[in-house]
């Protein structure tokens, strides 16, 4: 890899409800593209951050309810500002079933 280029894992979600997704692990990911590019690449709606290398993880099983200010990614910033380091891994979903979820997170089983 090139450097300012990290692996990353992306965490695909397809349902919230059914705690359905997969994750994609990427090589050669560019810190400095935006991350409205980098999700032209992925073709989808949001990014938020689950987990960073050396810093506690959620309970939720699929992608925490809290701190979107935070966590949710801005699309016109890079993706270093944005928080995203070698071994970062992020959840890619669609915003209104999130929205949906998050207003009543009831999983089926």
């Amino acid at each position: 890899m090139a450097p300012g280029e990290v692996t990353i894992t992306v965490r695909l979600i397809r349902s919230f409800e059914h705690r359905n997704f997969k994750p994609v692990v990427y090589h050669g990911v560019n810190l400095d593209q935006t991350v409205k590019e980098f999700i032209v690449f992925l073709k989808q709606d949001a990014l938020k951050i689950i987990h960073q290398a050396h810093k506690s993880k959620t309970n939720e099983l699929v992608l925490s309810l809290e701190d979107d200010e935070r966590l949710l990614l801005k699309e016109d910033s890079t993706l270093k500002a944005a928080g995203i380091a070698s071994e970062t891994e992020i959840a890619f979903f669609c915003e209104e079933d999130y929205k949906n979820y998050k207003a009543n997170p009831i999983s089926s089983w």
